[in-house]
Order: structure tokens, then sequence, then C-alpha cells
């Protein structure tokens, strides 16, 4: 990501690796539990009976770490670790993301409103007790740990360039403190320098440059602070964490300058910008996003895994799901969560899912969406068979026609279709042609009951391995939208969905030129520049897009559904007041 997408990020926010290894042997526990005493064995056993001991070979370690989640918008959270929305971190909490699958937890931590100022730069000690006591219940359901400095990076270390000497210091000593207060702790914990490093005002030659001075002074300060830091496993970023070649690369240089067998190589990755984002056009997950995800795997495989370095992906996601279901088509985002899983194990890589409490409701201690937790679940030893779609839309009137979806077998064989328990008939429900699904039109009148607009029946295509692919039988006509009048703060214009599904939104003048914050394509951003609401039968366009418009300037806009229905509106803003119309 560019410095303005990180930065947009992180206010966004305010609203993954271990390699090598063959996962027969992680399943088996061989990797996962190793020798009874590992470098640090003798603080494993203290923390709980059957945690895993610490392998010596820092690839089978971060092997066995697979899979990873990121305790997100809670302790890097300010000023108080409720303040971003989640509730106060509890051991039932981790307690039950244990009893999910997961092998590790990354505990972001943001220091500096917890912090005084120099020259000691001391942490308060009831924040650092929390942090502890954080770390310690994850250790005692044993969890593997990755403890960082987290926004700290651009709260205050990204000023380096300017403030060089202040920051160095201020990171030292913050280290300092860090790994002082966990020099005995076991080997499962692990430290991360620092979060996304970024610097103002820099070229990519200093930035390469004082990020490596951060590097080895992180490494410096920790190893020479004694008790089990001596050979704790050390986790170092590329800049922003971007798995960019040239990052990487500096990043590898830095890694063998410190001769030290357990370093660990960090980047982060949130998927094709434009579809993680679901920004110019780009709805899907195809072939683009498929590659840009395979090109990112290899490099990241070539630089580090294959030389024997072991990398995790310490932060994976969708950047639109940050906002909530809907900003990424759910079935598109399955395909993503899929294509991830086998891609980290087959490039033996850790991954750790950044959960800003999107995924895992922490009040309720359960999946907001169960299901895609199960095809990410199931991602981490397996492949599951998907589809083109997993949506098919039927007429709300008139004659039904065959649909035809093309099956993405991913290694699988297809086992069958299913309405509910029931097994549909090859042949007369449905026909398979090599890798096309075809649901003939009497099984989906049959399915599609009266017609009534929404979801009519889900379908579930059974593979030989992995999840079943659900498709949704959805009537529909064609969405109607009305004349609206608001101001420059949001316009909400009243829409008749009638059971389809909005898929993104085009913007131009009537004089020509793309019009929105967008300005390089006519295709804005899902919810950042205009948002649906099913419930509240509206589309909503936001402060941001309609800031970005000329003044007095009519604008066409194409809204895009999922049905491949599209539907035209006007809007014209005047001062601080917007007019919408559908002629």
């Amino acid at each position: 990501m560019t410095a303005r997408q990180q930065a947009a990020r992180h206010r966004r926010r305010r609203l993954g690796l271990v390699v090598g290894a063959p996962l027969a042997l992680i399943a088996a526990g061989v990797l996962a539990y190793g020798t009874e005493f590992g470098p640090f064995g003798d603080g494993s056993r203290s923390q709980a009976a059957a945690a895993p001991a610490v392998s010596d070979d820092a690839m089978a370690q971060v092997a066995a770490m697979q899979p990873g989640w990121n305790l997100g918008n809670s302790l890097d959270a300010g000023p108080d670790e409720t303040s971003w929305g989640q509730p106060r971190t509890t051991k039932a909490m981790l307690d039950k993301i244990r009893s999910q699958g997961f092998r590790s937890i990354r505990i972001p931590v943001t220091w500096s409103d917890h912090q005084q100022s120099a020259p000691g730069y001391a942490i308060d000690k009831a924040y650092m007790s929390r942090v502890k006591q954080v770390v310690d219940w994850a250790l005692a359901d044993g969890l593997y740990v990755m403890l960082n400095i987290h926004h700290d990076s651009w709260k205050w270390a990204s000023k380096m360039p300017a403030d060089h000497d202040t920051v160095l210091a201020r990171y030292k000593a913050t280290w300092t403190q860090i790994a002082g207060t966990f020099r005995n702790e076991p080997g499962r914990l692990t430290f991360e320098s620092i979060n996304e490093p970024t610097f103002e005002s820099s070229d990519d030659s200093l930035k390469a440059k004082l990020l490596n001075e951060l590097n080895t002074s992180f490494h410096d300060v920790v190893r020479k602070s004694g008790g089990n830091n001596a050979k704790r496993l050390l986790v170092l970023p590329t800049m922003v964490d971007t798995p960019d070649q040239a990052l990487m690369d500096n990043l590898a240089t830095t890694v063998k300058s410190l001769r030290d067998p357990r370093l660990v190589a960090s980047v982060h990755y949130y998927g094709y910008w434009p579809f993680s984002t679901n920004l110019a056009g780009s709805t899907r997950f195809d072939a683009a996003a498929r590659s840009d995800m395979a090109k990112v795997f290899k490099r990241a495989h070539d630089t580090f895994v294959a030389k024997g370095v072991p990398v995790v992906f310490g932060e994976y996601g969708v950047l639109g799901y940050d906002f909530g279901p809907g900003g990424v088509e759910r079935g598109e985002m399955l395909k993503y969560f899929e294509a991830f899983g086998n891609a980290a194990r087959t490039n033996g890589v850790t991954s750790f899912l950044w959960d800003n409490g999107a995924f895992f409701d922490r009040s309720k201690l359960r999946w907001k969406d169960a299901g895609l937790f199960r095809q990410m679940r199931s991602s981490w030893t397996t492949r599951s068979g998907t589809a083109s779609s997993d949506l098919v839309f039927v007429p709300r009137s008139g004659a039904v026609q065959d649909r035809t979806l093309t099956l993405n077998l991913n290694g699988t064989t297809f086992k069958g279709l299913k309405a509910g328990s029931a097994t549909l008939a090859k042949g007369r429900d449905y026909a398979l042609s090599g890798n096309r699904l075809t649901l003939k039109a009497a099984t989906l009148t049959r399915l599609a009951g009266d017609r009534a607009p929404g979801v009519r029946a889900t379908l579930q295509a059974e593979f030989s391995t992995g999840v079943p692919w659900q498709i949704r039988v959805i009537s529909n006509s064609t969405p109607v939208l009305s004349n609206a009048t608001g101001t420059t703060g949001s316009l909400r214009i009243p829409t008749q969905f009638r059971g389809d599904l909005l898929a993104t939104m085009e913007s131009t003048y009537a004089d020509g030129g793309n019009a929105g914050p967008l300005d390089w394509t006519p295709y804005q951003q899902f919810t950042k520049a205009f948002s649906p609401s099913y419930t509240g039968n509206g589309i909503t366009l936001t402060r941001d897009f309609l800031d970005s418009l000329r003044d007095g300037a009519r604008v066409n806009l194409t809204f895009h559904f999922w049905s491949g229905a599209k539907v035209t509106y006007h809007v014209t803003k005047s001062g601080g007041a917007v007019v919408g119309t559908t002629s």
C-alpha cells in the first residue's frame, strides 16, 4: 500500500509465518509439541501442562504457530483498550480463540498513551501489568504469542527523519522496558520490532536505512536483556510490512547482517487493492486478484523461506470487510480466503488473521459469520471447491431460464448438489459438463416458489474435500430509485431493492470526466463513497463523495447490481444542498 492508503486504513481502524515444515508433521503434533524441553523448556511447562515445547529450529517453531489470529483494536487502541469499540479482553475470550483451532495470537500494543516523556519514556506500570496479564493468559492456553509496538509506528516513530536521536532513544527505551518485563517468559512468546513502519518525508533509500537501524537496535536491545530473550524468536518487518520485492530484499540484507538463526521476516497482505476495497469496478476475486496473491507468496517464499528464513504474514484479510459485511461480496470473499489458506500452506508461511472485531464477536464469543470461518478453517488443511458465483437470480415474474455456473474444482471432485437435506438429481435437476454446472429452469422455478423478492433457497454443491459451496437462489426484479434531497453531509436515495444486491457505483460528469474522490476511475469505492441499507431501503452517498463533486455540475450515476441490472441516477450539488433525480 502507498502511504496515503496506509494512512486511510489507520483512520478506518478507529471506527501472517512459519515455514517449511511438512503439514503432516504439524498435524501429527511433531512440530507443534516438539520434544519435552526446547531452549526455553524451564518456563513452558509451568505456564500450561499441555503447552507445546519450543523447537530449537526457527522454521519448525514458526510452522507450529500456524494458524494465527490478531487481537486487533484492543491493546493497540487509545487511550483505553475499549476506545475503538471492542470489549475488555478476558481469559474466556482467549480460551475460545484457542478452542477454534488457532495456535498463535498476535497481540498488537500501542504504548504511546501510557508512556511518560523523556528521558526515561517510562511505561505506566498498570498498563504494562495489563499487557502482561493478557500475554500470560494466552501462554497459559498453550498459544504462541507475538507481542509488538504497534501504532507507535505512525504516532512517533515516523518522525525519525526529522528527529532521529529522540525517536531512536524512545524506541530503545520502549523495547528495553518490554524486554525486561518479559525476559523470563517461555519461548512461545515472540517479539515483533514494530508494526508497519513508515517514515515521513523520506525517499526509499533513507527509509531502508532507518528501518535497518530500528530493526538492528531492537535486536541488540532484546538480545542483551538476558533471560529467555537471548534465544527468543524476533520478528522483523519490511517497510510498512509491504511484500514488494525491493522491500523484502532490504529486509533480507538486514537479516543476513545480524547472523542470527532465530529471526523471522514479516509482511502483511490484504489482497489485490481494488478487489480488497471494492473500487475501480473490481468486484470479483478474478484473474488479477489471484495473480497478485500468487506473486506475493512466491516473492516471500523465494526471498526468505527457500533460504531458510521463516516468514509470517502478521496480518491478512480483506480491507472492505473492516466496514462489515457487504463491502466485498460474500462469495468472492470466500474464494479469497480459500485461496489464501492454500497459498500459505504450499509456500510454507504462517499467517495471522487481522480481526478488529469484524470476524469474531468478542462479547458473544462467537463468529459473526460462521460459514466464513468454516471456510477459513478448512483452508488450513485442505482445498475446497468453489464456483463462479454464489448467487443465482430468477425473475420475479415471467419465464425462468437455465442458469450455468463454472465450478472451480481446485483439485477436488464434484460429488453432488443438495437443497437443504434433499439430494438433487443429476440430469433432472441439474446438468454437469466438465466444470460447468447448469441448474435447470424447472428446478429453479420449483425452488423459487411464489418468487417473493429475496433468497428463496440455498443449494450446496458438495466436493470430495473441504466445505460445500453454497448457492443462493434469489428472486428479483429491477430495483427502483426515487428522487431525494439532502446536504453535502449525506444524501439518502430511497431504494426499492426488490431482492437485488448492489455491486458497485459508476460516477461521471454529464459534461465529461470521472466524478468522485477517485478521479482516475469512474467506479467509486464501496462504503467510502456509497453504501446500501437493505433493511433501511436506501443507498447513501457519503460526505467524502459529495464533497468531491464540482458545484453546479450534473453527475450521472450508474448503480450496478449483482443480477446484472443497471439503474441510472443523477445528482447535482449546489453549495451545501444536494438534489438527486431519476431523470
